[in-house]
Order: structure tokens, then sequence, then C-alpha cells
């Protein structure tokens, strides 16, 4: 038996053919890729087989001098130990298995290589997220999936070590972004690829009064704007993890300490009295 789809795939290409034709759109995913270089910068090493999993090649082109450009899909086109970095650009969010997808690039990995990820993570359109919610419950009395769930930051930490990657790290930051009504906002989300591409999406119509009742609860949600414009969220989860190797650094045994941490900040360690017996 096959496990649910969270992802519609015909419908997600399909918005992401239009966005590709506006790259003024993808303001984002140039925001992310901006993050994943100067990260590079900060990092040691010189990489010389990268590799890049982006479902906008184009804005791609030349960032990473002569990088593979991957497109993302449910097998990705990597050879197993073929590249020293791996960068999975702001699509792991739409997966139907993210853990299958950072495998895929942790095997695609010389032994300590890099993997670097980033996806938006679950404080991504919250206020939205809440308004459509509320809205949809007061018009129709019931709820259908409008705005894709996103994973928080400990779980995407999580699917680092479940996919086999050393020294795994999990950051985040939140960029916030204006737009003057609910409709500009779903308008550049339609945009840049990001519309509803759920499988379980309704198909028909929605209601006027649907969005017209959000626009008004988002617009009196503390934080989100007020009356005159809509602030909106986008978290940017970033992983990072090695592909295993004996050089790596590793945790020491329990007990095999040189030095007490009493000695290190300079207190005094006082012994517990033994519990009492019952």
């Amino acid at each position: 038996m096959s496990p649910p789809r969270l992802t519609d795939r015909h419908a997600l290409a399909r918005h992401r053919a239009r966005a590709a034709a506006r790259p003024e759109a993808l303001y984002l995913h140039r925001l992310a890729a901006d993050e994943m270089l100067e990260r590079l910068a900060t990092v040691n090493r010189r990489f010389t087989r990268p590799a890049v999993v982006t479902p906008f090649p184009a804005l791609w082109a030349g960032r990473l001098g002569d990088a593979r450009i991957v497109p993302e899909a449910e097998v990705l086109d990597l050879a197993p130990g073929a590249h020293d970095l791996v960068i999975h650009a702001l699509t792991l969010h739409w997966a139907d298995d993210p853990v299958g997808q950072v495998v895929q690039c942790r095997r695609a990995l010389v032994p300590d290589g890099l993997f670097l990820g980033i996806t938006f993570g679950g404080r991504t359109l919250a206020p939205l997220r809440a308004a459509l919610a509320a809205a949809e419950a007061e018009v129709s009395g019931g709820l259908s999936p409008r705005v894709l769930p996103m994973a928080d930051i400990r779980d995407l930490g999580a699917v680092l070590q479940r996919a086999g990657l050393a020294l795994p790290v999990a950051d985040a930051f939140v960029q916030e972004v204006r737009h003057a009504d609910l409709a500009a906002l779903m308008r550049d989300l339609r945009a840049m690829g990001e519309g509803n591409a759920l499988a379980d999406r309704h198909r028909r119509i929605p209601p006027r009064a649907l969005f017209a009742r959000a626009a008004a609860l988002l617009a009196g949600m503390e934080g989100a704007g007020g009356g005159d414009c809509v602030i909106t969220p986008f978290e940017f989860v970033v992983l990072t993890g090695g592909a295993p190797h004996e050089s790596q650094q590793k945790p020491l045994r329990p007990g095999s300490a040189a030095a007490r941490l009493a000695d290190a900040l300079g207190s005094t360690e006082e012994t517990l009295p033994d519990r009492a017996q019952p």
C-alpha cells in the first residue's frame, strides 16, 4: 500500500513553470540562494564538485561556478559519491518524503562532503493559515487544506539525523514581507510557484465571502500589519550536515573527561545527600 500523498506533483510542476517565466517574482528563492552562498563563504574549504537541487535552474546559473544543476524530483539525478557539496535549495517543504530527499543527497556526497539545505519552516504564512481556517469555519462550517503544512525546526533537525548525516545542525531566521492586502499576498505566492498544490485540496471554486472574511480577520491580527498592509512571516530553516568520515569530531565516551566542570567554572562542588529510604 503506497503512503498518502501530500503534493499534487502535476499541479506543482504547472505552478513552477509559470513562476519560471517571471524571475522577478522569485525574490525569496534569490534570498535563499544568497544565504547559501554567504554560509559557504565562511567555510574554510574549496569545493570542486558541487551540485544544486532546485526547481529554478536559471536562478542558480553562474552563482556557484560550474555547479551541476539538478531538477527537483522524487528521485534526484545524483550519482553516488559524485559531489563534495550538495545544496537542496528551497524545495524540501513540498517533498512527500523529505528524509528520502536528504538521504539521496547524502549518498551523492564523497566522505566528509557537505550538505546544505534551506526550506520554509513552520512559522511561514502562520497568519494567513489562521485567517483562512477561521474564515472558512465561519463561512462554510468546515475546513479544507489551503496552506501547505510545514515542519518546525526540531522536526527538520531530526531529518538530518535520520538521513545519517554527521554533525547535524538546524538553525532558522524569519523574513517578513509586506503586501498591500490579502489579494496581493496570494498573487505573490502564485507568482513564485507557491500556490496551493496540495493533493487533497478542494477543486471547486471557493465562495467570495471566504477571502473577504479572511482579509478582515488578517487585518485585525496583532502583528499582521493592521489595516494599511499585511505583514507575512517566512521562516527559513537552514540544514547543515556532513557525509560521515573518520576524520570528523566525535563525542567523547561518557565518564572519559579529564577535568571537572566545577574546576572549569571556578565553583565548589558539593555532594548531594542520599535520598532517604522509605
